[in-house]
Parts: structure tokens; C-alpha cells; sequence
């Protein structure tokens, strides 16, 4: 039986036939697991897929510190909660939308502006860190304090400044690209 640490350094050297044994005998499994989270099956394959398409893409940054099995499934737990976070501010402003009755052009542009920068919003927060990704939807869309941030994931406020500042960062790095 081959170790973790041998499957991510042949992944890392871009082994092919590694990665697609690693993602043959995880992805049932990984479909299974977020479709307890999200309740659809097609938006759980969506996110295993594009877990293992990411995976691939940033191979040779690929840092394991738990079990490879341990990763990809607090991976696809973490993806999953950023697309149930995506999908209330979405539901969010299309019920404003719905309740403003209004259906201008003006609104109507409007609102394909606001889904391209969702997608957008989407996006940069899969890339961040679980826990980073976490307090920014608390504080961004949640509108918590960082004091009440800090007390619900029992982190220091210093903590969770920090991880604003790394969210922040790659919002204005990804955007400015744009």
C-alpha cells in the first residue's frame, strides 16, 4: 500500500495515472459526503469535481498535513459550506429584488451585475482558507462584529483580524485583475 506522502509527491511531479487512481477511488465517496451537506446530487459532483480540477491545477503547491483522505473530505466540507453561504446571499437579494417590485431594465442589469460579481465573490472564497473564508461571511454577510466572530469560533479578535486582512488581500487581488 502506497503512503499519503508518496501519492502527493508523484502528484506534485504530475503522475497522471496517480491522480486519476486517487481520483477514482475517492470521488464516490466525496459525492456521497457532499450530497449530505448540499442535498443535491449534480451540485455535489459539481464540487468534487472541481475540488480534484483545482487539485490538479495547483498540484505542485499541494501541502498535506493531515491524512490525504482527512484533506480532500474537510476540503469538500469546506467548499460545500461556501456554496450554502453563496446560495443565502443569492436568495437574499432576489427576494430584495422580488419585494422592491420593481422590473426596469436598470434593475434587470443590474441584477447580472450582481450575479457575475457572486460568482466572482464564489470564487476567491474557495480559494481562501476554510476558517478565513468563515470570517469573512460572518462578518461580511452575517454583519457580525469581530468581537462576536472571535466569542463564536472561540479565536482571538487579533486572530480574526488577520484573517480579514488575508480575505481582503485576495478580494483586492483577484478584482484588481479584473
Amino acid at each position: 500500500m502506497i503512503r499519503d506522502s508518496e501519492i502527493i509527491g508523484r502528484i506534485r511531479k504530475g503522475d497522471v495515472s496517480q491522480f486519476e487512481s486517487l481520483f477514482r477511488s475517492c470521488y464516490v465517496s466525496l459525492v456521497k459526503y457532499a450530497k449530505t451537506i448540499i442535498k443535491d446530487h449534480d451540485t455535489a459532483e459539481e464540487i468534487v469535481q472541481d475540488l480534484f480540477f483545482r487539485l490538479w491545477k495547483e498540484r505542485e503547491n499541494l501541502s498535506v498535513k493531515i491524512s490525504l483522505n482527512g484533506y480532500l473530505f474537510r476540503a469538500v466540507h469546506n467548499r460545500c459550506i461556501h456554496h450554502i453561504e453563496h446560495e443565502k446571499v443569492v436568495g437574499k437579494y432576489a427576494e430584495e429584488m422580488l419585494h422592491s417590485g420593481s422590473n426596469s431594465p436598470e434593475i434587470a442589469s443590474d441584477i447580472l451585475i450582481y450575479n457575475d460579481l457572486q460568482t466572482t465573490v464564489a470564487r476567491i472564497l474557495e480559494r481562501l482558507p476554510w476558517k478565513t473564508g468563515r470570517i469573512f461571511c460572518m462578518s461580511r454577510f452575517e454583519g457580525l462584529k469581530y468581537s462576536e466572530i472571535a466569542e463564536k469560533l472561540s479565536v482571538s479578535v487579533k486572530t480574526v483580524e488577520s484573517n480579514m486582512g488575508k480575505a481582503l488581500r485576495e478580494f483586492r487581488k483577484i478584482l484588481a485583475e479584473q
